[in-house]
């Protein structure tokens, strides 16, 4: 759990930076892509070639692709259909996939996990609810599979290390990750990048380099590490508690406007969530809602 909240307000100060320094400025293909290079460079003298089960190896490809390369791809395609409001709008729906493919995977039904994604969802929609316009469909349903990508990223890491489980330390062959969503992102930056759109400043550089070495280097470890060791419902709630984080930074460094009630009530939401996460995973709880729970036997590990 501390993994999961030390990477919310890592990722609550990286989604300030790209709004006030690269947004509009910085071609996102191209800001997508030096975070995988910068991340993977990190992990790049860290990797085992060898001894690795191929299955490991492919699975962490895939992850790679889906939770950071699809997601990316997808999210700032978006932007062409979406105003900002309405792509944290939809962003939200992200803890009920969370929820489903968990559920879908380990062929189960969790309705205490699925209820506390609700409230996630609610406690955001309180926050980002800013009014849609008539056009929004694709732009909807693109967030949707980059939600969708996100989800299964984090679930497919959580339980490939059950599937295939390894004495290894994880950062040893966590390089495959941003090998996999550089089969993504790179064609993406070749294909829709605006070469006359690159970096002008030290500081636009200094931010890419942080959002490479911080948010996705350090940041991704550290959450789908987390992720392994809490359950589906925990796990969902804290895909959203990044929003209200980030409003937080927003207000006290750059002196953003925000509905301070509004911030408020949907962070009474989220905590209830949270709350209701934890305490369906003591024992006597978790035997009338499976699936929470789970996450108990990988903390003890």
């Amino acid at each position: 759990m501390s993994r999961l909240v030390l990477v919310t307000l890592i990722w609550a100060f990286s989604f300030s930076l790209i709004d006030v320094y690269l947004a509009g400025q910085v071609d996102s293909d191209f800001a997508v892509l030096t975070r995988v290079v910068f991340a993977g460079v990190v992990f790049l003298p860290l990797m085992q070639f060898r001894g690795v089960r191929k299955e490991l190896v492919a699975g962490m490809m895939i992850t790679g692709g889906l939770q950071f390369g699809i997601t990316y791809f997808c999210l700032y395609r978006s932007f062409l259909f979406l105003s900002a409001p309405e792509v944290m709008l939809f962003t939200i729906l992200t803890p009920v996939f969370v929820t489903l493919f968990d559920d879908l995977l380990n062929r189960r039904f969790s309705p205490v996990a699925l209820a506390a994604a609700l409230l996630a969802v609610t406690g955001a929609a309180v926050i980002r609810y800013d009014g849609i316009t008539a056009d929004y469909l694709t732009g909807f349903l693109l967030l949707q599979v980059a939600n969708a990508a996100f989800a299964a990223g984090q679930i497919g890491y959580k339980n490939l290390l059950r599937w295939y489980p390894t004495d290894l330390p994880r950062y040893r062959f966590f390089g495959y990750f941003f090998a996999g969503a550089l089969i993504i992102t790179l064609p993406g930056y070749l294909i829709f990048g605006d070469a006359a759109r690159m970096p002008e400043t030290g500081l636009q550089w200094m931010v890419l380099l942080w959002l490479g070495l911080g948010a996705s280097a350090l940041g991704l470890y550290l959450w789908n590490q987390g992720a392994t060791m809490v359950g589906a419902g925990t796990l969902a709630v804290m895909n959203n508690a990044v929003i209200p984080a980030g409003l937080l930074v927003n207000i006290l460094i750059w002196n953003r406007e925000a509905d301070l009630v509004r911030l408020s009530a949907g962070a009474a939401f989220l905590l209830l969530a949270l709350w209701i996460s934890r305490w369906s995973r003591n024992p006597a709880a978790s035997r009338h809602a499976t699936g929470i729970g789970d996450g108990l036997e990988e903390e003890k590990q």
